[in-house]
């Protein structure tokens, strides 16, 4: 995968200490003032950590908190003439306003990214029951569990204990049962906390579930990450369902809020937290908030906003870095805007945070960076439905793609029976309380008749404990399975060392891209998905050889054939 993007973006606009030019007199900038506000505040390099926060401090801020890795600080000050004060520091970087403080909730409802994913709830239908065939009971449902050949695989390698996976998201539901037996508590972290309310008064998060605002750190108030966790390694113990790699350690890392949001903070101290405890492979289905793409100096945007995205973007690139060194493989969700990542459509989402903070850009793709997918080192994983047509909403393109794998397709299959089923998708643990916010489920725990048309299932473990499951689709399903098969990878190959097994990402990559299943253009290689109702900017153009295409990368993941052949990529 190329990635000069990288650096075309970083000289694409003139520093003055590694920040955007803003417009500037010989004045130093009027004094801060206005309500209190958090800010993420980027130091210039590793030696300018300790300046960087005495320039917050001159600048009329406090120091919250500092990640020393990357070099990125949280502070407080009030919320106008901060930015330009601080970023006229040579020993800064630049910096961005984070989140507002003590908001009250207007009843006004904050978007939520979640259409695609659970496109499924409007007006499913099912083709019926069926019977159960796989290691553990639902497992008959989980065709991308059969379509990655998870269950030959785990013939030869299940997932060795000593193996860990982060799954960077929106929590994991430690309890659940498919997921408890290979969950590690101890490790596990939450990195972010509970916002109520935005600037606006716009509900957020809603009201906190715990005091402080900060929930446990097996916890999942979105049900995100909890579906994520049980499709990489849910146990095969006779029970619901198993994961791609059954038998690896689970870490949450938590760094999405319960809206689905990912700000900037929270995701970096995951990404160097996992390079500092060890952690094997980490799975990355989102995209950082609020920009959709983070460009150097989009015409747009404001001067403040352009430097807001720059921060963003040496940030997150610093942490990435961070935990490559530390060999930690990363695998990241190619996208839901069903876009040519090499050719990106406009962006009318961004910024996302605070509500109604929108406004139309045009992307210029040599400037403008989708992160993390677009950062360096990252396994990018297209989605494919039942048939292996490119899901509808997926990304695309031969930039950024490495492999392909199972994210749900709930249109695929026009003019036959499966169009428009649950059974199109993806089947995976649901925290029951998220089931209960939702209306799945009701409270005496039963599934409401909402929670059966779009597919909501129940089981009882003999010893009384019951477990949800829930049908989703998008890239951020099709990324956890490529993570299975890393984990086995790395199961399978990798050396004993950090406390348990760790081995090259670079050998990772190698042996996922070298043992994926081709899957050559679709004739003709241009696709509309007009007979499944969708409009004219979902067509799609694929590009590429059978070995290597904009639709599939390398082709389908494949854990059998990684764990049988894939000793032949281990060297460069």
């Amino acid at each position: 995968m190329r990635r000069t993007r990288l650096l075309v973006a970083a000289l694409a606009v003139p520093l003055i200490g590694g920040a955007v030019v803003l417009p500037s007199a010989s004045a130093q900038p009027a004094a801060p003032s206005g309500p209190v506000t958090e800010f993420t505040v980027l130091a210039a390099g590793e030696q300018s950590v300790a300046a960087a926060e005495q320039a917050i401090r001159d600048a009329g801020g406090t120091v919250l908190r500092t990640n020393r890795a990357v070099g990125l600080i949280t502070a407080s000050a009030p919320a106008n003439g901060f930015v330009q004060r601080v970023s006229a520091d040579d020993d800064v970087y630049g910096a961005a306003k984070a989140t507002a403080i003590g908001q009250a909730p207007t009843g006004r409802v904050a978007p939520k990214r979640s259409d695609v994913e659970k496109e499924g709830r409007q007006a499913p239908r099912s083709r019926g029951a069926t019977t159960a065939t796989g290691t553990d009971p639902l497992d008959d449902q989980l065709w991308g569990l059969k379509s990655v050949r998870s269950d030959m695989a785990r013939t030869v390698q299940p997932g060795d204990k000593r193996v860990k996976v982060g799954v960077i998201d929106t929590g994991v539901d430690g309890s659940h049962p498919d997921i408890a037996p290979n969950f590690d508590r101890a490790a596990s972290r939450n990195f972010t906390r509970d916002i109520p309310a935005d600037p606006t008064g716009a509900v957020v998060d809603g009201p906190c579930e715990f005091r402080g605002c900060v929930d446990p750190a097996d916890h999942d108030d979105n049900g995100h990450g909890t579906h994520v966790a049980g499709t990489i390694d849910a146990a095969a113990d006779g029970f619901g369902i198993s994961g791609v790699a059954p038998n690896v350690t689970l870490v949450n890392l938590r760094a999405g809020q319960d809206a689905g949001y990912f700000f900037l903070q929270p995701v970096v101290d995951a990404l160097t937290y996992a390079g500092d405890a060890g952690i094997d492979v980490v799975n990355m289905s989102f995209y950082v908030d609020p920009w959709l793409y983070n460009c150097a100096a989009n015409p747009a945007d404001s001067a403040e906003q352009q430097m807001e995205q720059r921060t963003i973007t040496e940030a997150v690139t610093r942490a990435m870095n961070y935990a490559y060194r530390k060999g930690v493989t990363e695998v990241a969700a190619l996208g839901n805007q069903h876009t040519d990542l090499g050719a990106p459509q406009p962006d009318t989402t961004s910024p996302d945070y605070p509500a109604s903070s929108n406004h139309p850009r045009t992307i210029d793709n040599a400037t403008c960076l989708s992160l993390p997918v677009e950062g360096p080192h990252t396994i990018g994983v297209s989605a494919f439905g039942p048939s292996g047509a490119k899901a509808d909403y997926s990304n695309y393109g031969t930039e950024q793609i490495s492999v392909s794998a199972p994210g749900g397709f709930f249109r695929d299959g026009f003019g036959t029976d499966w169009y428009r089923t649950n059974e199109n998708q993806i089947l995976s643990a649901y925290p029951r309380n998220v089931g209960v916010a939702e209306g799945m489920i009701d409270a005496d725990g039963d599934v409401t008749p909402d929670g059966a048309a779009a597919g909501v299932q129940k089981a009882v473990t003999k010893d009384g404990r019951v477990a949800y499951y829930q049908f989703l689709q998008g890239t951020s399903m099709a990324a956890p399975h490529a993570t299975g098969v890393a984990a086995l990878i790395v199961s399978e190959y990798g050396r004993a060392g950090r406390g348990g097994l760790t081995m090259s990402p670079d050998a990772v990559q190698r042996v996922i891209e070298g043992t994926a299943a081709e899957i050559p253009c679709p004739v003709p290689p241009t696709v509309d998905y007009l007979d499944e109702g969708r409009d004219a900017t979902y067509t799609a153009t694929c590009q590429g050889t059978p070995s290597f295409n904009s639709f599939y990368g390398h082709g389908a993941v494949d854990a059998y054939a990684a764990m049988t052949r894939g000793a032949a990529y281990l060297r460069g």
